[in-house]
C-alpha cells in the first residue's frame, strides 16, 4: 500500500483530520521527479499553531517560486494520530505529497519556543531519521534549525546538522542552491556541511566543541580554523526587495491567528532589556507604503480573508501609520475588511489610531505596562509612566472602549513585593478613577507572565526567580486582586517558565537530557495538559544534572556563555553596558547594591 493510502486510512479515526489533508486553498504541489532539491519545513507543534507562523508562510512561497526546488510542510501530529502512525508503521509525512519526510533532501525545523524541543525529537523518530547528526548516513536529509531558538541552540546541537541564524529569505535559497551544486558534483555529506559552514548565518555545530573543567563550562572551540570564530546572523537589509507571501495557504480549520498578515517592518528600536525579539530582529527595516499596498491587495484577492493584521513588534512605530491605513483601505468597500493592530504603544496616539481602525467596533484594547511601578519599568527599559497609562485608557474610554487587557511580568530583575503589589494598585486606580470621573465601569483582564532570561539580551546574566517565590508572588497578586470588581486575573504556569529558563540558557550537556525526557513521554510541553515537571526532574536526577544551576544561577559578567560564538546583532559589551545601567537605575531608586 502506498503511503498516501495508508495515511488516508487513518484519517477517519482521529480528531481534526483536516490537520493532515494538505489540500488547502493556495497549496503548492510540485513534481518530486524533476526537483533538484526537495525540502520539508517542519513546525514542531500542532497544525493550527504552525499555520499562524509568518516565517513558515514566507519560506513556503519563496522556495516554491524557485525552479528546481520544492518545499512541503509537516507539523507535529497530535497524540491520537501519533499513536495510530506508530501502530500501523506510517512514517512522518509531508502534507502536500504524503511522502515520508526521510525521503526529502533537507528537513528544516522552525524553532520558536524551547518547550517544543521534545517534539523535534519525536518528529525525527517518527520520520525514521536517526536522532543524532553523527549517526546519519549519506541518504538521510540534512536537518536544519532556524528561528529565535537558533540563537542558543546548544541543547539541540547534537541533533542538528546545521542552524541558520537570522533572516531566511536570502539565506535558505543560498543553502539550497549550494546543496544542488555540491550534490551535482558528488560531494559527500561531510563535504557539503563544510562548504555550507562558510555561508553567512550558517552554524554547523560539529565544527564547534564545548570545553568543561570539573563540570564548569569554559567556552566553545572550533575544530577547524576555516570556519568562523563567531557566526553572525543573516540580515535582509531591503524588505521591499524581499519575497513576501501574497498567496498564503488558507487552512481548512481555523488557525490560532486566522487572518491575513502584512508585516510592516522588522525589528524594534525600543530596547526593552528583557526582550530577545527586540535584539535578534534588529536593525529596524521598513517596507514602503507602496509595497505594503501591493501586498495587502494581492493577499486579500488570493485568500478572501476579511481581516488584515498589520504585524510588527510595535506596529504603531511605523511612520505616518495613520495615513498608511487610510491608503490600505482605499478601494475596499466599508465594512468588508477590517484591519487589526496586534502591538500598540501605550500612548494617546495609539488609542486614536485604534479608534479609526476598529471603525465603531469596540472589543478590547491591549496594553503592556510589564511592571507595577515606575521604578521597575525604568530598570527594564520600559520607559512609560503611570500618567501614560491613565491618559491612554482615558482616551480609549472617551472613544467608547470599556474592556482592556493588561500584560505584566513577575520575577523581573530587582522586583520587590512593592512592585508586585503595584500591579494591583495600578488596576484599582484605573477602575476607581474612571468610575469616579466618568461613571464608567471598566473591565480589566490582567495577565502575569513570569520573566525568563534569554540569550543575547541585557538580562541574560540574571536568574529565573525560584519556583516557590514565583508561586508566592502569584498568590500575593491574586489575593490583592481578589474581590476587585471588574478584574479577571490569570497567570502563566511557573513550572513551564522554569524549564524554559533552563533551556534558554542551556549548553550541550542538556542534549542527553532531552532524549531521556522524550523517552519518558515528554512532548507538547508547552501545553498544560501534557506537561509534567516531575518527568523532567526525574530525567535530570537520572543523568546527574542540576536544573537549578541553569535556571537560578546569576551568571558573572566574566564567564563565557554557551552562545558567545553566535552573533545576535548587538555586541556583548553593549549588552553588558545595558545590564549595568539597569542596576544603576535600581540603585538610583534606593535598591540594594
Amino acid at each position: 500500500m502506498l503511503n498516501d493510502e495508508r495515511v488516508q486510512a487513518l484519517l477517519p479515526r482521529v480528531r481534526k483530520p483536516a490537520r493532515y489533508l494538505g489540500n488547502e486553498w493556495n497549496v503548492i504541489k510540485k513534481d518530486h521527479g524533476t526537483a533538484a532539491a526537495r525540502m520539508a519545513l517542519a513546525f514542531p507543534d500542532l497544525y493550527e499553531v504552525g499555520m499562524s507562523n509568518l516565517g513558515l508562510k514566507i519560506l513556503y512561497e519563496l522556495v516554491n517560486r524557485e525552479p528546481g526546488m520544492l518545499l512541503e510542510r509537516v507539523f507535529a501530529p497530535d497524540t491520537d494520530m501519533e499513536a495510530l502512525m506508530r501502530r500501523h508503521g506510517v512514517p512522518l509525512f509531508a502534507l502536500e505529497s504524503r511522502k515520508p519526510v526521510r525521503e526529502f533532501d533537507l528537513l528544516g525545523f522552525s524553532l520558536q519556543y524551547e518547550l517544543s524541543y521534545t517534539n523535534v525529537l519525536n518528529m525525527l523518530d517518527l520520520a525514521g531519521i536517526p536522532l543524532l547528526a553523527r549517526a546519519r548516513g549519506e541518504a538521510a536529509p540534512l536537518v536544519i534549525g532556524g528561528g529565535p531558538c537558533a540563537f542558543n541552540p546548544e541543547p539541540l546541537a547534537p541533533f542538528f546538522d546545521l542552524f541558520l541564524l537570522g533572516d531566511g529569505e536570502e539565506a535558505l535559497p543560498d543553502i539550497l542552491k549550494a546543496w544542488i551544486a555540491l550534490r551535482g558534483r558528488g560531494a559527500t555529506r561531510e563535504e557539503i556541511l563544510f562548504s555550507l559552514a562558510s555561508l553567512d548565518g550558517v552554524y554547523v555545530p560539529a565544527y564547534y566543541v564545548p570545553r568543561y573543567a570539573d563540570g564548569v563550562f569554559e567556552g566553545i572551540e572550533r575544530t577547524n580554523p576555516a570556519v568562523p570564530a563567531v557566526v553572525e546572523k543573516r540580515v535582509v537589509h531591503d524588505l521591499d526587495r524581499a519575497p513576501y507571501p501574497v498567496s498564503p495557504i488558507v487552512p481548512h480549520i481555523p488557525a490560532v491567528h486566522d487572518r491575513a498578515v502584512v508585516e510592516l517592518f522588522r525589528g524594534c528600536g525600543r530596547g526593552c532589556r528583557f526582550c530577545q525579539a527586540g535584539v535578534i530582529y534588529r536593525p529596524v527595516r521598513r517596507r514602503s507604503r507602496e509595497t505594503l499596498q501591493k501586498i495587502t491587495r494581492e493577499t486579500l484577492r488570493s485568500t478572501g480573508y476579511e481581516e488584515v493584521s498589520l504585524a510588527s513588534l510595535s506596529t504603531g512605530d511605523y511612520p505616518e501609520i495613520d495615513g498608511l491605513i487610510r491608503e490600505l483601505a482605499e478601494g475596499i468597500p466599508a465594512g468588508e475588511v477590517k484591519f487589526s493592530l496586534p502591538s500598540l504603544r501605550l500612548d494617546s496616539f495609539s488609542v486614536q489610531l485604534a479608534g479609526r481602525v476598529h471603525q465603531g467596533r469596540r472589543g478590547g484594547l491591549t496594553f503592556a505596562p510589564e511592571a507595577g511601578t515606575e521604578r521597575l519599568r525604568r530598570v527594564i527599559g520600559k520607559n512609560i509612566g503611570e500618567a501614560d497609562l491613565f491618559e491612554a485608557v482615558g482616551d480609549a474610554v472617551k472613544a467608547g472602549w470599556e474592556k482592556f487587557k493588561l500584560y505584566f511580568m513577575i520575577g523581573l530583575p530587582t522586583e520587590t513585593g512593592e512592585d508586585v503589589a503595584g500591579i494591583a494598585r495600578l488596576c484599582r486606580q484605573l477602575l476607581d478613577r474612571f468610575r469616579r470621573e466618568q461613571g464608567k465601569r471598566l473591565r480589566l483582564t490582567v495577565s502575569a507572565a513570569t520573566f525568563v532570561p534569554k540569550a543575547h539580551t541585557p538580562f541574560q546574566w540574571e536568574p529565573f526567580l525560584r519556583l516557590e517565590e514565583v508561586r508566592r508572588r502569584q498568590r500575593l497578586l491574586s489575593a490583592a486582586l481578589q474581590g476587585v470588581r471588574g478584574v479577571e486575573f490569570s497567570w502563566h504556569d511557573a513550572e513551564t517558565g522554569f524549564l524554559e529558563a533552563v533551556f534558554a540558557r542551556g549548553d550541550r550537556r542538556l542534549a542527553p537530557l532531552l532524549e531521556r525526557a522524550w523517552l519518558k513521554g515528554c512532548r507538547f510541553d508547552g501545553w498544560s495538559e501534557h506537561f509534567s515537571l516531575e518527568r523532567w526532574l526525574e530525567a535530570f536526577r537520572e543523568l546527574g544534572l542540576d536544573p537549578e544551576s541553569y535556571a537560578y544561577r546569576r551568571i558573572d559578567h566574566a564567564e563565557p556563555l554557551p552562545w558567545d560564538h553566535l552573533g545576535g546583532g548587538i555586541a556583548k559589551k553593549i549588552l553588558l553596558r545595558e545590564h549595568r545601567r539597569a542596576r544603576q537605575e535600581d540603585l538610583a531608586a534606593g535598591g540594594a547594591p
